[in-house]
């Protein structure tokens, strides 16, 4: 749909409506690329658009300016309708150096918006990318809608009274290519100007400068006649409520306190910073006064060790990590479970072995936190799925940990961490849960008596009178808590650790499948991939493909209908970004082949990616 609006008396400008659009953002991270990209979020889920986004950082601390590896990405898809994922391929790129229009340009669509610092185009900045011609020159740019722009240039000029030396000047480039964007796609601009003056109220000239700029960028694309169409995008229809942008690791953290106010219990978050997790400490840093005390450890193991500690005081405690962090925790996790103690471990996955890729996202961790303890340590697992869905999944591995007094793990990853999208906040009143009763009687006090429901053993604080016991991590014989070696003891409290995991199951909600009830395949999906999954199926349902999706939050236990919902179906396919760990598991729980299809690039899945491989097994099956 288009309209036509007079600017300025002298240029016919035309208005497009659109129901979905997808930016990437790109440059040196002191370009500000990420404060962009948040900035143009904000404004965007304040408009009322459904979204969703994904900030990509160079995975080397202070990588060389200008060069392949210090590019920073982010990017952002809005819409009228709903939104699963941050777009596969960007209609529009913003590029403020050589380094990001060489490592984006290919997934930009043909035709698609392309704004260039030209600026920035220099020989030297031009050797730095590896590039041999100038593609500003050699004709590689004609398929798309380039708008060259001395960004630089056109900022120092708006900014030419500002006392603040160049360089400074220099750096709020970025705004003056947000106002052009914002222009472009019919943005306000007092959400940012509103931003400026609060980070920067006691710098006067930096804010004036900032603001300047913001404002030159929208004026240059409403005055210059190359900008002749700009765009709307009309609001979602989202269920009432009070909405906020939110990411994964915000989420989680308040998810987290969440919990603690319904179970009404302290909370501890003991840890090492570690990325893509340290920001869930930071965040819990902030919130004192709902009873939170968060302790940085000297170490992974101290983190871990302070957390089981806090447990055993009565606290809701936590730790978290990321894989390589979380390989350190293991033996610790395994006392926890001996000693049958809640404790909520949050795993921010990120691509390995090693160091591996500290800022990409993978999903290489299942394994390791169903596995990988010593011995039968049997621990609940759960996934979230979304950035927002953080929020509910720490705040169920919560319930679930206390009610049933084991560890239970939240696997989250990068994409998820840092990714964002509206969050409708929660009726606090009707949340599921309720307050902890910790065990006071020492005439019932049995510590390692189990609940014939839940198998909880009692929970009783450290010091309370008459109900002193032994703890550690040697076999507790049943009952007494007391130290056994009796053969039949163990055997009997190794089966009651594992079935105390499995009647997890008794309380999960049948599983909800999207798509036919039965038929030639379906795709199963866990984590952050569910929502490339759901977008990528629903694509091929429209085109009367016979394809279904479920998706796994519970790991550990599995849903009990999961079985029986897998043998419907004559094809199993689960994208995952690993070698196959669900395929691996369904495989050897069903007894039922499944098909597998790994991504290990440190990238999430493409909507496009899942329904190209949806078509490809259909046509095998065929």
């Amino acid at each position: 749909m288009e309209s036509t609006v007079e600017d300025q008396g002298t240029v016919t400008k035309s208005v497009e409506t659109l129901e979905r659009v997808v930016i990437r953002f790109a440059g040196d991270s002191g370009d500000g690329i990420q404060l962009t990209g948040n900035q143009f979020t904000k404004t965007t889920a304040a408009a009322g658009n459904d979204l969703a986004t994904f900030p990509d950082f160079p995975a080397e601390i202070r990588a060389p300016a200008g060069t392949l590896g210090g590019v920073s990405g982010f990017q952002i898809q809005f819409s009228s309708g709903d939104v699963f994922t941050p777009g596969d391929s960007p209609n529009v790129l913003v590029a403020m150096n050589p380094a990001a229009l060489k490592v984006n340009l290919a997934d930009l669509t043909p035709n698609g918006i392309l704004i260039v610092n030209t600026d920035s185009f220099g020989k030297r900045d031009l050797q730095k990318a590896d590039y041999g011609k100038n593609p500003l020159e050699d004709g590689s740019l004609s398929g798309y809608r380039t708008f060259r722009v001395s960004l630089t240039d056109l900022t120092l000029a708006a900014l030419s009274d500002n006392p603040l030396p160049k360089k400074s000047k220099t750096r709020c480039k970025n705004f003056f290519a947000l106002g052009m964007v914002y222009w472009l796609y019919s943005r306000p601009l007092k959400p940012t100007q509103d931003f400026i003056r609060t980070k920067f109220g006691d710098k006067a000239d930096v804010l004036e400068a900032n603001l300047t700029a913001l404002k030159a960028g929208y004026a240059y694309c409403d005055a210059n006649n190359t900008f002749q169409v700009h765009y709307e995008v009309p609001s979602a229809t989202l269920t009432p409520g009070t909405y906020r942008n939110i990411d994964g690791n915000t989420a989680a953290a308040y998810g987290l306190i969440a919990a603690a106010q319904t179970l009404e219990l302290p909370l501890f978050y003991g840890t090492y910073p570690i990325t893509p997790a340290s920001e869930i400490l930071h965040e819990l840093s902030k919130h004192k006064e709902f009873g939170v005390i968060t302790f940085q450890a000297e170490d992974e193991i101290a983190g871990v060790c302070s957390a089981i500690g806090a447990a055993y005081g009565g606290s809701l405690a936590a730790t978290g990590s990321s894989g390589p962090g979380i390989a350190l925790k293991l033996e610790a996790i395994g006392l926890a479970v001996m000693t049958e103690l809640p404790l909520v471990i949050i795993d921010v996955q990120r691509a390995g072995p090693s160091t591996g890729m500290p800022t990409k996202t993978e999903q290489g961790d299942l394994l390791q936190v169903l596995f990988g303890r010593n011995s039968d340590s049997p621990c609940v697992v759960l996934a979230a799925q979304s950035p927002s869905d953080c929020f509910t999944t720490a705040y169920e591995a919560a319930l679930i940990a206390t009610k049933h007094m084991v560890p239970v793990f939240v696997l989250s990853d990068g994409y998820l961490a840092f990714g964002s999208e509206p969050w409708r906040l929660p009726d606090l009143e009707t949340l599921p849960g309720k307050p902890v009763k910790f065990h006071t009687d020492p005439a019932t006090f049995a510590p390692y008596s189990h609940d014939p429901e839940t198998l909880a053993r009692p929970w009783a604080k450290a010091g309370t009178p008459g109900l002193e016991h032994r703890i550690g991590g040697l076999e507790k014989q049943e009952g007494s808590g007391k130290i056994s070696y009796n053969p039949e003891n163990h055997q009997k409290m190794v089966e009651l650790r594992q079935a105390k995991v499995d009647r997890v199951a008794l309380d999960l909600p049948p599983i909800e499948v999207f798509g036919p009830k039965n038929g030639k395949l379906l795709c199963v999906s866990w984590g952050s991939t569910f929502g490339a999954v759901r977008a990528g199926v629903g694509r091929c349902l429209k085109r009367g493909l016979d394809v279904a999706h479920i998706h796994l939050r519970n790991l550990s236990p599995f849903p009990s209908d999961l079985g029986e919902i897998l043998r419907r179906y004559e094809t199993i396919l689960v994208p995952e970004m690993n070698m196959g760990h669900l395929r691996m598991l369904l495989r050897a729980s069903f007894l039922i082949d499944v098909k597998g299809y790994s991504k290990i690039q440190g990238k999430p899945f493409r909507e496009s990616e899942i329904a190209e491989k949806i078509e490809e097994t259909l046509e095998v099956q065929s």
